[in-house]
């Protein structure tokens, strides 16, 4: 179901960098039936298309009161899938699945404000499908804070 698109102008991207979607509480709403069922079907794709993940997401949040504004970004994203339709994540049959997950921390190796990094990545076969960084937001003061 393309919900009424298939004559729809393509776009390269998923989302203008210049979007921001609030809850635009002055725009017309709009059938709620048919912004979630666009969602769901979004939400559906995310699995082997992580490029749209972000946009996706954020539009989800308006699910409960949807409007004029929230449904264009929706549509962004559509026409994006359409512009991009060999994109996406592929797993051959005789691929192995055996799932890894790496992690390290260099504990307060950052000799500026001493704090922590720490990161993760997992490996489905030998394809990455996860990776995460960050720098822990406070240092602990004593044994007894960190181990909170």
């Amino acid at each position: 179901n393309n919900f009424g698109m298939e004559n729809a102008k393509k776009s390269k991207t998923p989302m203008s960098t210049t979007t921001k979607l609030d809850k635009d509480e002055q725009g017309k709403s709009i059938d709620q039936k048919l912004y979630r069922s666009m969602i769901g079907s979004l939400l559906y794709l995310t699995a082997s298309r992580p490029d749209i993940l972000f946009s996706v997401c954020l539009c989800a949040r308006f699910q409960a009161c949807p409007k004029e504004s929230h449904l264009h970004a929706v549509k962004c994203i559509f026409k994006y899938l359409a512009y991009t339709p060999s994109l996406g994540l592929w797993y051959p049959r005789k691929s192995s699945f055996d799932l890894h997950t790496y992690s390290d921390a260099d504990f307060g190796g950052y000799k500026v404000d001493r704090k922590s990094t720490s990161g993760t990545c997992q490996f489905l076969g030998n394809m990455l499908i996860s990776w995460f960084s960050k720098k822990q937001n406070s240092v602990a003061l004593s044994t007894t804070e960190a181990e909170y």
